[in-house]
């Protein structure tokens, strides 16, 4: 069990339909605090490993809370079913060990432990992927039957409440799968592994005299964009239960502890599909209720344009979000970084090709990541360094956006700095965007 470096501090879990330990859910009640800071990791797929999260990020709040009087605050972890690959850096490594080695060609033990516990009762499916990342048949019918098992494990009935929670942008729902799993999967695995050579996480081999060729890469290279194949439709996955978990259990959850602790002043924090999580319990908060004071993003994994009003692309459509920062009585804060590669380069292109498979990515802003550039399309939203932020504070309410590279910025390849995020900087933007202790 790890030793929380914060305390009070109470673990909250969901299941991934929503529902909460209603035991740890009453337990908030008997906090006694004045301020709750909530925070919901992203791509993790184990308590402990949330806990060490948690525990890191939380470490200076104590100290800097240490000329606050009558200020008390308690902290709570937000435990959900999510997936990590193994071979991913993760945000409770040590800062030095934060780059990741070159991306394995196949399945570690404890990466197909992981997806067989995310996705229970697909065993066979799991191992039968396995297998083929690590034979790495040099045929087309090889990756037309490994696109097939990736449907089949990330399948869900069509009536699942998942489904409803999928979108960034437009209505509730995706029209049936995206792209990327019902395209052709030979096209979409080359996509993949040019977007890894651009990351720096693969390097492009020659082909030798006679290898067969697809696109100009070598037919069996193409097996690391399978596997990024694979890692994007777990992640897609985890973006519909994220918003699952924000809309059916944490938003009530809220909800009910603003009925039996109106005074508690709640802060949510979240970070890549935790901050798409914390983001979407706004759309699941009871009416009336005003006791979230702030929230804080840290290289959230869903649109830029989530928020907005009117698409700059559709302007008769909005973001899933849309105008849901007035449910936050304070600022709603957006950090992110530049160094973020799985946001700036693997986001965007797993987001395109959930759509169509033609056309630029980089340059069309419409598949970019809030963690990439900050909340878009959405008027009188400030973009503010972070020590701009931290020497004048923030605006009493709205978007507002944070450049972060200045310390959001180590970790390898693919994802770059996605999970550097364990700063007092970052620690003092929570405070000072909650107002807490002011």
């Amino acid at each position: 069990m790890t030793e929380m470096s914060v305390w009070p501090y109470q673990e909250i879990t969901f299941d991934a339909d929503g529902d909460v330990d209603l035991r740890q859910r009453d337990l908030l009640a008997d906090m006694d605090v004045t301020d709750l800071v909530m925070f919901s990791h992203g791509w993790n797929t184990s308590r402990s490993g949330a806990a060490r999260l948690y525990s890191r990020f939380f470490q200076p709040f104590p100290a800097l809370l240490a000329h606050a009087p009558g200020v008390r605050v308690g902290y709570a972890g937000i435990v959900w079913p999510s997936m990590r690959f193994t071979d991913e850096p993760i945000p409770d490594f040590e800062p030095h060990a934060a780059a990741a080695a070159p991306t394995a060609p196949g399945l570690d033990p404890a990466t197909r432990a992981a997806l067989t516990e995310v996705f229970p009762g697909r065993d066979g499916t799991v191992a039968r992927l396995a297998v083929l990342l690590d034979e790495r048949p040099a045929s087309k019918e090889a990756f037309d039957t490994f696109g097939e098992l990736v449907r089949t494990l990330v399948a869900v009935p069509s009536d699942a409440p998942t489904v409803r929670y999928a979108a960034d942008l437009g209505a509730d729902g995706e029209p049936g799968e995206p792209w990327f799993l019902r395209g052709e999967t030979i096209a979409v695995c080359r996509q993949f592994s040019e977007a890894l050579i651009e990351t720096g996480a693969k390097t492009a081999a020659p082909a030798g005299e006679g290898a067969p060729l697809l696109g100009g890469l070598k037919l069996d290279g193409l097996w690391d964009g399978a596997k990024e194949l694979l890692r994007q439709a777990t992640y897609y996955a985890m973006k519909r239960r994220a918003g699952t978990v924000g809309r059916l259990g944490l938003g009530p959850v809220i909800g009910h502890l603003a009925h039996t602790s109106p005074a508690t002043r709640v802060h949510l924090v979240g970070h890549s599909f935790g901050a798409r999580l914390v983001a979407f319990a706004l759309r699941g908060l009871p009416g009336g209720v005003g006791t979230v004071k702030s929230v804080t993003l840290l290289q959230g994994a869903f649109s830029h344009y989530a928020f907005a009003p009117r698409l700059p692309h559709a302007p008769s459509t909005g973001g899933a979000l849309r105008d849901l920062q007035h449910r936050v009585d304070g600022p709603l804060v957006a950090c992110y970084s530049r160094h973020d590669t799985a946001l700036s380069v693997l986001y965007p292109l797993a987001s395109k090709l959930a759509d169509d498979p033609q056309g630029a990515v980089h340059f069309d802003k419409k598949w970019w990541a809030v963690g990439h550039d900050g909340i878009q399309a959405v008027a009188g939203t400030p973009d503010l360094t972070l020590a701009d932020a931290l020497r004048d504070g923030f605006p009493s309410s709205g978007c507002v956006n944070v450049d972060a590279a200045a310390v959001v910025r180590r970790g390898g390849p693919p994802s770059g700095a996605h999970s550097d995020i364990c700063h007092e900087e970052l620690a003092r933007v929570v405070l000072s965007a909650g107002r807490i202790g002011r």
